[in-house]
């Protein structure tokens, strides 16, 4: 009886480090993906910036662009394109 107890307090004590480690992990892992896309994003950006600037065109470069070029991928940045294009 005395076996089962060490056994089953260690099963415990591995689940709870588990679970704490997976409610750790999660937002440092959603964060280097934010930060990941974002850094795509200004890559996207500067690209778009780039060819661009043959057509005098240019999408400015700040912390919402990023991020909605970063979130949204592909799709944001032609999303910033349409809205640059409906503001000029």
């Amino acid at each position: 009886m005395q076996y089962f107890t060490i056994i089953l307090g260690i099963l415990v004590l591995l689940l709870v480090i588990y679970f704490a480690s997976q409610v750790f992990l999660k937002p440092i892992k959603l964060l280097w993906k934010l930060l990941l896309n974002s850094v795509l994003g200004l890559i996207l950006l500067v690209a778009v910036n780039f060819i661009g600037g043959y057509f005098s065109f240019a999408l400015p470069i700040n912390v919402v662009t990023v991020l909605i070029s970063g979130f949204l991928g592909i799709p944001g940045i032609l999303m910033l394109i349409c809205f640059q294009i409906l503001i000029k």
